[in-house]
């Protein structure tokens, strides 16, 4: 199995293009037309997980969290992540990274958590912005009908649970073609009009390319007028964090116990709130106390997540409670997330999930 083929299947289900801006998802050590012979699956591509990988003989390691954030000025073993990629490439081993992008997806890593705790009816509690377009071209009224289907079949016009959504409308277009020109309609030189629709397609960056080249295939035009336009609105499929229901609300205590056990923490530290029943629950894997006012505003009883400091645990106001479960505990079944979404495209690969814990931190209880 070609590297390619794999990462087309993973940037299918979380683009790069969704990561932030700090963030450094995709292939970060080997070459694309690589032959993959099996896959270990890791949050963390750290030294031991190299060696883990040599060990099982897997060529490639697929990690939630990128071994390299930024630029390297050097690569001489002095830190683990120099250590790591001369390794890793010494042993033709290919890293590839999903961590944000695989974040802010419906399928992703706060939809395990949801799925794991039991919150069910869950939605992107804060969607992205700047991930929508609008397609604006025109079309002949004869050729209208299979101009939009190509671009819905290359995934426009998707907008929440609506598919083959679009616009149009008529109108008079005009043209005069040079000496070079090759009409389909009217002969060159001389002034044309002719009845065309506007056709207008909402879609998500990440589909452009397709899109654009299902434009270009099925208009009837030597030379296709469109536009792209930049949306403001927000994307309901693609953000950071998730919030839902549990089935039938439960005190804090109980479902502080339940939590614990469900996402198999050694310590939650959290906001008490005498009398507090949990109903509505806010999740984010990681880092997640940026969204302390999208799950206030939501309506969120409980924001669970990791990484809070001190003071912020005052931002819940004591309406919401604020639940710190760990950075590594709230992503550990992210291993189990990729491994089954590769198994997926690949059911007959070599897919191995990694048997060490990489979690920095040791709790004495």
């Amino acid at each position: 199995m070609l590297l390619a083929k794999i990462i087309t299947h993973l940037e299918s289900i979380a683009h790069p293009i969704f990561q932030e801006s700090y963030d450094n998802c995709g292939l970060l050590v080997g070459n694309r037309n690589m032959e993959v012979t099996g896959i270990l699956v890791a949050l963390d591509s750290i030294e031991a997980i190299v060696d883990e990988a040599i060990e099982k003989k897997c060529n490639l390691i697929v990690a939630h969290h990128p071994i390299v954030f930024s630029g390297l000025k050097k690569i001489n073993g002095n830190s683990y992540v120099e250590r790591v990629l001369i390794k890793a490439i010494k042993n033709d081993i290919a890293i590839y990274a999903i961590h944000t992008n695989l974040d802010h997806v419906l399928s992703g890593v706060n939809s395990k958590i949801c799925e794991k705790i039991g919150i069910q009816n869950y939605k992107i509690l804060a969607p992205k912005k700047g991930l929508l377009r609008k397609l604006v071209t025109y079309c002949p009224k004869q050729h209208t009908a299979a101009v939009r289907k190509s671009l819905w079949e290359a995934g426009a016009g998707e907008i929440g649970n609506y598919f083959e959504v679009s616009f149009s409308a008529e109108g008079i277009g005009t043209f005069k073609g040079n000496e070079n020109s090759n009409p389909v309609f009217g002969v060159k030189g001389e002034l044309i009009e002719e009845s065309e629709d506007r056709l207008e397609i909402i879609y998500s960056v990440n589909k452009e390319t397709a899109i654009l080249s299902a434009l270009f295939k099925s208009h009837p035009y030597e030379e296709v007028g469109y536009e792209l336009i930049p949306i403001a609105n927000s994307w309901q499929d693609v953000g950071s964090g998730m919030i839902g229901n549990l089935n039938t609300p439960i005190p804090l205590n109980d479902f502080l116990q339940t939590l614990k056990v469900a996402m198999n923490t050694a310590v939650i530290r959290y906001t008490p709130i005498a009398g507090k029943m949990i109903a509505k629950v806010a999740v984010c894997g990681g880092a997640g106390s940026f969204l302390v006012q999208d799950a206030l505003s939501a309506g969120a009883d409980i924001l669970i997540s990791a990484d809070f400091k001190y003071h912020q645990f005052f931002d819940g106001e004591g309406e919401m409670v604020i639940a710190d479960i760990g950075h590594f505990e709230s992503e550990q079944f992210t291993i189990d997330l990729l491994a089954d979404l590769l198994k997926q495209k690949l059911p007959t690969f070599a897919i191995l999930k990694t048997g060490i814990n990489t979690n920095p931190i040791t709790y004495l209880t």
